[in-house]
């Protein structure tokens, strides 16, 4: 499935086709390219496309799904429109109003809670990861604040819009 994602004004769907080690084989708007990325430092990134070095630096935003990435000549503002994006674009719900529900716009399985009851979570962190039509998505939290309570555990079939994680603001 692809991920679409939003580079200043433009949007972009990609695709992963294949992976093997740092080296990507990748479909961006119906083209594909050879990509090998290496991991230089915490943010930095060198990767090879077409016989190019391009080096990046990418820097989580101030809200979710957002980043700022530098190359040595450019600037972007960078969002990944993942399916809760998607669905938090689409809807007004408890999540978008504060933060405080998160749940899955889709069925899926929980694949992990690194997470528990009682534990401090800062804006941004990741609090469950969902499979759902073969892809894997990280819920993120809004706030930072307290887990107050977990519906689910790991290996649940979940149904579309179901509650899984309760936040408490701090």
């Amino acid at each position: 499935m692809p991920i679409e994602v939003k580079i200043d004004t433009r949007k972009a769907k990609i695709k992963i086709l294949e992976q093997n080690g740092s080296k990507y084989t990748v479909d961006i708007d119906n083209h594909v390219y050879e990509l090998d990325v290496e991991k230089v430092e915490s943010n930095a990134y060198s990767i090879l496309v077409d016989g190019k070095s391009i080096n990046m630096e990418m820097v989580e935003g101030e809200s979710l799904n957002h980043y700022n990435v530098n190359t040595f000549t450019d600037y972007y503002e960078i969002e990944v429109i993942d399916a809760a994006t998607r669905y938090r674009n689409r809807s007004k719900s408890k999540f978008d109003e504060g933060g405080n529900v998160i749940s899955t716009p889709m069925p899926g399985k929980i694949v992990k809670i690194p997470v528990n009851v009682g534990d401090k979570v800062e804006k941004g962190q990741t609090v469950i990861i969902v499979s759902a039509m073969k892809m894997e998505s990280e819920y993120k939290s809004a706030v930072d604040g307290l887990i107050k309570n977990i519906h689910v555990a790991e290996g649940d079939a979940v149904e579309g819009h179901q509650p899984l994680i309760e936040i408490e603001n701090e």
